[in-house]
């Protein structure tokens, strides 16, 4: 079993920065996961943004790369989102998941697990 926790969203004028945290629980060791970030405006389809998986490789979704990066604390069983530059467009919820399957990229992550979702909102 995983508990996912996510702090750190709020609003933010454009060309702003926040930082999202994804506090992880896990009822038992995992050899192998990926954890992803995934948002979710109004009126459209959830969509990931970025992963990382237990060796430390990271993808994104085209539209976030070179502004945000995820990482991870092995130690404090943490993901964090960096996001900068943010855009109107990068509205909406955002969700910590986990997938403990085999999956190496955040266009082929299927997760498991699901955070509650913290609320980012750019405004211009």
């Amino acid at each position: 079993q995983v508990q996912l926790m996510e702090s750190g969203g709020g609003s933010v004028q454009v060309g702003g920065s926040l930082t999202l945290s994804c506090a992880v629980s896990k009822s038992k060791p995992y050899s192998n996961y990926l954890m992803g970030w995934y948002r979710q405006a109004p009126g459209k389809e959830r969509e990931g943004v970025a992963a990382i998986n237990f060796d430390g490789r990271v993808s994104y979704e085209d539209s976030v790369k070179g502004r945000f990066t995820i990482s991870q604390d092995n130690a404090k069983n943490s993901v964090t989102l960096q996001m900068n530059s943010l855009k109107p467009e990068d509205t909406g919820m955002y969700y910590c998941a986990e997938d403990s399957g085999w999956a190496w990229t955040i266009a082929t992550m299927d997760p498991d697990y699901w955070g509650e979702g913290t609320q980012v909102t750019v405004s211009s």
